[in-house]
């Protein structure tokens, strides 16, 4: 008995190990699978050879079945190549799916796939109660959701804000000017100094709103020429009956009109002694262009032109020397705040661009050629232009073109020095008691006191350089020459014109940095502008009708 079971168990053993060897033998040489849905060549059922070492599949997918509208499974079934028979690919049933499906492999038997029947886990409708959301990606829609909720809301909230904001901001604006007094720019009765007054004290400083000034220059009542230059001619006209000077420039000039009218409405620009602005447009047709510049009207004109007609005292003199420096100062002067005035430097101080006011003070005009100085960025502003200033008048260091045009600082000082050949032509023709000279001329036996007054009105270099000097002309005489106007002996001895000698000799020194600055100047020129005895001088003047009523 025990042989025998010795026997069996020797049977058994054999007979696993021949299975095995023949499984191994049908695995390493390849099977015959069961195909459906997954067949070679598209075949619709039957089987399909596996190659060496691969393995039959029988796989399960849950789809969309429109006729129902249910989801059922669908099983497929084939050979995997061996390159897909891994640990992965045959056990991609442990993994959760989007769409839920499963996998088996076997190679055991041919058709051995026949019999697997694959399972994948059914989607439950109603959530896990161990899970507080139903899913990972409910959370993560959930979570979406009230991020761009709360976006939407924190948006909402400052456009809530900056609307409220401006709207309390508007409703203070709107009360202001409810309660200011109301000056209309352009009503039946307003004269031009009360809408600049206006503009002045509720606006921004910088001139009369761009609609009122475009009014203004269509009513306009063009009257007579009263000056004509290189750049333009200077008109008298009339607004609602007030007297305007209209400067049209020649349509070549552009770039002046544009550089002038932004100069003139700098911030805080406006001053006593400085050219008042009024309005500035562009009138033309289809064939011609009119760029006007309207600023107040003084008809006493240049101060070129009113020296040559009278000769004033040492009262007027020194007036008139002291309002055109403080003209300069302003312009020379950064007023600093949040809307501050940058420093302006002229670039053509001469006395045909200054005028004489029947007060008989002076106002600097024409900024054609004026630069700005941004001191925030340290920048100088230079308008693009191919106007050039007057050479007469040109400082030693534009005429050897040694200026520095990145040092604001040079721009000034060459201002002054055209600014002491102005006083040089005021000292001139200042009639003062030195200035008189008197002498007994015997003449057929006859005595006469014959009586000089003050020099005729002279341009500077009028004795070293023709009427229309040139570059070289101007550069040899103040260059090379180093040539100044001649002081004369009298003017040393008497005030104003002590002062102004000393004061001229001092602008126009070779060095710039030698020179005075404008506030200097306006200081030194203080002690000779006595205003009590010039309104008495006014007054003389005016009882004499040499000059209209003050």
């Amino acid at each position: 008995m025990a042989d025998i079971l010795k026997i069996y168990t020797i049977y058994r053993s054999c007979l696993l190990w021949i299975l095995v060897l023949t499984s191994s033998f049908r695995y390493g040489y390849g099977l015959t699978c069961y195909c459906q849905g997954h067949c070679p060549n598209d075949n619709f059922n039957g089987t399909c050879e596996a190659r060496p070492f691969s393995q039959c599949f029988a796989a399960v997918e849950e789809v969309y079945n429109p006729d129902t509208g249910l989801p059922e499974p669908e099983y497929t079934y084939g050979c995997l190549p061996p390159e897909e028979k891994g640990l992965m690919q045959c056990k991609g049933h442990l993994v959760p799916h989007l769409v839920p499906k499963s996998i088996q492999c076997c190679h055991q038997s041919d058709n051995c796939n026949r019999l697997l029947s694959p399972m994948y886990e059914i989607r439950s409708t109603t959530p896990d109660p161990n899970s507080g959301f139903g899913s990972n990606e409910h959370v993560h829609y959930l979570a979406l959701l009230v991020s761009v909720t709360a976006s939407v809301i924190i948006l909402f909230v400052m456009v809530v804000c900056v609307y409220l904001h401006y709207k309390k901001k508007e409703d203070k604006r709107q009360v202001s000017i409810i309660k200011a007094p109301c000056v209309p720019y352009l009503g039946g009765n307003s004269t031009i100094k009360d809408m600049v007054d206006h503009s002045q004290s509720s606006g921004s400083g910088s001139g009369l709103p761009l609609l009122v000034q475009r009014t203004i220059a269509k009513q306009l009542v063009m009257g007579h020429s009263i000056g004509k230059g290189r750049y333009g001619e200077v008109w008298m006209a009339k607004w609602r009956e007030e007297k305007v000077a209209v400067k049209v420039f020649f349509t070549t000039e552009e770039a002046s009109w544009f550089r002038e009218t932004d100069i003139y409405q700098t911030v805080l620009m406006r001053h006593s002694h400085i050219l008042g602005f009024i309005a500035a447009d562009i009138k033309g047709t289809g064939s011609w262009t009119q760029m006007l510049l309207i600023t107040d009207y003084h008809e006493l004109g240049s101060l070129h032109d009113f020296l040559q007609q009278y000769s004033p005292d040492g009262v007027a003199a020194g007036r008139l020397a002291f309002t055109a420096a403080s003209g300069l100062a302003h312009l020379h002067t950064e007023i600093f705040g949040t809307r501050g005035k940058p420093a302006i430097a002229h670039r053509d101080i001469k006395s045909k661009n200054i005028l004489v006011k029947r007060d008989w003070t002076c106002a600097i005009a024409d900024f054609g050629l004026a630069v700005r100085y941004i001191s925030e960025s340290q920048e100088i502003d230079i308008a693009p232009n191919t106007r050039v200033g007057t050479r007469r008048y040109m400082a030693p260091e534009v005429l050897d073109e040694s200026l520095n045009k990145f040092s604001f600082e040079a721009f000034k000082a060459a201002d002054i020095y055209s600014f002491g050949l102005v006083l040089w032509e005021i000292a001139r023709r200042c009639n003062t008691a030195a200035s008189t000279v008197s002498e007994i001329i015997t003449d057929e036996s006859q005595e006469k006191l014959v009586t000089y007054g003050p020099d005729d009105y002279q341009q500077p270099y009028y004795d070293c350089v023709p009427s229309d000097p040139s570059f070289d002309d101007m550069y040899n005489v103040v260059c090379v020459k180093k040539v100044r106007p001649d002081i004369q002996l009298h003017w040393l001895t008497e005030e104003p014109l002590k002062t102004l000698a000393q004061v001229m000799q001092e602008c126009w020194h070779q060095n710039p940095a030698a020179r005075l600055t404008a506030l200097r100047v306006k200081k030194s020129l203080t002690r000779i502008n006595d205003e009590s005895d010039m309104y008495m001088y006014i007054e003389k003047y005016n009882d004499k009708e040499m000059l209209p009523s003050v």
